[in-house]
């Protein structure tokens, strides 16, 4: 049963979206807007030229504190956080026993608000949100688990993000991508405090911004008055992403499949891999060594393709080789605003993964011709210096 208006979180943005005329629909549990009156095609294409801004306050923010927090982490995913110096943020996976994917989050160790030493600050998506706080709690005899109701979360995403907040806080252009900083922004009623990351999910230059929940509607609105900054929903947050070739969470990456086939081995460092210093000692670590030292033994792969007529190709689409072979499916799919035809991700048996091979999209029963082509199917244009 679909949930009713009433059982819905609202977001501390909730009012706004209404009064800028989003329309709203269910997400992880959340009312969220997928589109405001501009249109799903138009936002993305600003997002592309200019800066949007989005509400992502669904996601799960937590902090880990304590001298063994990065160790303790550790335990639950295949990444160095040991190693990460204060203000360099990575992108990290839970995972499961058999080497599956049960998330994934982004870690940036900071300082604390309260200026009581550091911690690492987590983002976590929403429709795990509950399943990763449990996790997470596992760790509390050996650090604090300190979740983060009270914070909300916007991005500012697009070419023009970062040079747009840098009028408020120079600071801001300071930042490379993947660091982050704490920041108070200068606000009617007083500084807003915020903890920015040069980061996003759009493939765009940008921010991600968390904001008190008591703040987070006076920042918006001082964002929205720069007449580039547009409002932009979860349609184009969703087409921006599959551009820039980013897995979302329960449809292109889940509990069955490993970072190996997910094609995410760069994110695992060699310090927890084969013969690393601290090899292992992750969930389902034989499985994911074994697949990278040997990636013959991860069967399939997630693959990228484009649409060779104007067919727009769908999640859950099969695909059949030249030879009527059951080749893989389709996990994400649309039409692609900036790349200007259908495009998709896809996870195929291995020999199917040929570089510039073609698949059959079966669509009413009509076989469409995708090509493989590398991802992301739009160039990423993060600041790296």
């Amino acid at each position: 049963m679909s949930p009713t208006a009433s059982d819905l979180i609202s977001t501390p943005l909730h009012a706004l979206h209404l009064e800028l005329g989003a329309r709203m629909v269910p997400f992880a549990g959340y009312a969220m807007p997928v589109q405001y009156p501009a249109g799903i095609l138009a936002e993305h294409l600003h997002a592309r030229q200019a800066a949007g801004l989005f509400d992502i306050s669904h996601m799960g923010q937590v902090a880990l504190r304590g001298d063994g927090a990065a160790a303790a982490l550790e335990t639950l995913v295949p990444m160095d956080i040991q190693g990460l110096p204060e203000g360099k943020q990575r992108y990290a996976l839970f995972t499961n026993a058999q080497g599956g994917i049960l998330d994934d989050l982004m870690v940036i160790p900071r300082a604390r608000a309260d200026g009581g030493g550091q911690e690492l600050f987590l983002i976590v998506n929403a429709a795990c949100k509950a399943q990763d706080m449990a996790l997470l709690q596992t760790l509390s005899d050996r650090c604090e688990v300190a979740p983060m109701p009270e914070q909300a979360l916007l991005a500012l995403q697009g070419p023009q993000a970062v040079q747009t907040f840098a009028r408020l806080v120079p600071q801001a252009s300071d930042l490379v991508f993947m660091t982050g900083a704490w920041m108070d922004v200068p606000a009617a009623g007083g500084p807003i405090r915020i903890f920015a990351t040069r980061s996003g999910y759009t493939g765009e230059d940008g921010l991600e911004i968390s904001v008190a929940a008591a703040d987070a509607e006076r920042l918006a609105r001082l964002l929205l008055a720069f007449p580039e900054v547009k409002p932009i929903g979860l349609g184009a947050r969703d087409t921006l992403r599959l551009e820039a070739g980013l897995c979302l969470y329960g449809h292109d990456i889940d509990g069955s499949t490993t970072p190996v086939e997910a094609g995410l081995t760069w994110a695992i460092q060699k310090v927890r891999r084969t013969s690393g210093a601290r090899a292992g000692g992750f969930p389902g670590a034989d499985i994911i060594l074994a697949q990278i030292d040997n990636p013959t033994l991860a069967p399939r792969r997630r693959i990228g393709l484009i649409g060779l007529d104007r067919t727009p190709v769908r999640e859950g689409t099969d695909l059949l080789a030249a030879d009527g072979r059951h080749a893989g499916r389709v996990t994400s799919g649309s039409f692609a605003p900036s790349a200007g035809g259908p495009v998709a991700m896809a996870y195929v048996a291995a020999e199917f993964a040929v570089p510039g091979g073609t698949l059959h999209a079966q669509v009413r029963g009509r076989g469409v011709p995708m090509q493989l082509q590398p991802m992301p199917f739009v160039p990423h244009r993060y600041w790296r210096g």
